[in-house]
């Protein structure tokens, strides 16, 4: 079993990445047999979607991007769920995880290619109330029209992480708790659905 982490920071190694690690560190512990694959969007080139129709004949996209090079790896039958990781900006999720989620409709028109898979989301926001939840609606909005299974940290929205707390993400140990059991929760939902 496989989940794909996707890191949709556009900046390398900062704190969307190392909340992404300690989660996956967390589940490597209680689940070992579970893969979890982490993408990062930083650096590489997700163009939003031209609603050409291009995928509506094909699951390929007519956009050559580094979008275009994950098709294969993303309809995995072995991909059993999908976490979004995105920082909080101007009350939202990222530009690259719009992108991103808007170029997957590819997989919705092909046949629901996520339906059933998993989908959890982690939103790092500048302060401790600075519209993470917001966020990871916004998020889980995609995963509900992809007719995904949508799960929780367990007892709120999803993972919420305060990236500006005094010493940096590191000492927000509830934000890292919430990251964590999100990612257990994913888990331990993708291994009932595929029994």
């Amino acid at each position: 079993m496989k989940i794909i982490a996707l890191n949709c920071s556009p900046r390398k190694e900062k704190s969307t990445h190392l909340t992404l690690q300690k989660m996956k560190e967390k589940v490597a512990e209680v689940h070992p047999e579970v893969e979890v694959e982490v993408l990062d969007l930083a650096g590489k080139e997700i163009n939003g979607c031209r609603d050409c129709d291009y995928c509506r004949t094909r699951c390929d996209c007519a956009i050559r991007d580094d979008f275009t090079t994950w098709i294969p790896f993303l309809k995995e039958k072995a991909v059993a769920g999908l976490i979004i990781a995105t920082p909080v900006y101007l009350g939202s999720m990222t530009s690259q995880a719009k992108a991103f989620l808007d170029r997957s409709v590819l997989f919705r028109r092909n046949g629901f290619l996520w339906k059933n898979k998993i989908g959890g989301v982690i939103a790092i926001g500048g302060s401790r109330n600075g519209g993470q939840e917001i966020t990871i609606q916004a998020v889980q909005a995609a995963f509900f029209i992809h007719d995904m299974i949508v799960v929780s940290d367990g007892t709120h929205y999803g993972g919420t992480l305060w990236s500006r707390i005094d010493g940096g993400i590191e000492n927000d140990q509830i934000g890292l708790e919430t990251a964590a059991e999100l990612g257990l929760r994913v888990v331990e939902i993708a291994k009932k659905m595929t029994g």
